[in-house]
């Protein structure tokens, strides 16, 4: 199952090479939100794995960012016990920018595939 959540970058972790064929990455949004009059402020931490350790270069610290990511949970055994741990991987991030800063593009989320009214459809079909 996928999810997703828009923050601000605020941290960015160097690759770690864990095997000789396996890589990660970590960076942290903050996410501010207002609950009941009170803002709350969380910092999320992902983990990008593979090919995609170099997917955070292409933002600054500070940009608006939305990551698209899976949550992953894995158990082991150590020492007689066991273990649990979760994973945020990211496998997408996206700027966040505002309509008309630097671009010709309509803003994310405001893409219409509908003809300006002003344009005569004479297709049959």
């Amino acid at each position: 199952m996928s999810y997703e959540i828009t923050g601000k970058l605020v941290a960015r972790y160097d690759i770690v090479q864990r095997t000789e064929t396996f890589k990660t990455r970590e960076f942290v949004i903050e996410k501010t939100e207002d609950i009941n009059g009170r803002s709350i402020t969380n910092y999320i931490k992902f983990q990008c794995v593979q090919d995609k350790t170099a997917m955070p270069d292409r933002f600054n610290l500070g940009d608006e960012v939305k990551v698209m990511f899976n949550i992953k949970g894995t158990k082991w055994m150590k020492d007689g016990r066991e273990n649990y741990i979760t994973n945020l991987d990211a496998w997408r991030m996206e700027t966040m920018k505002l309509s008309g800063e630097g671009t010709d593009m309509p803003p994310a989320g405001n893409y219409s595939d509908m003809p300006p009214a002003d344009v005569v459809d004479d297709l049959p079909f």
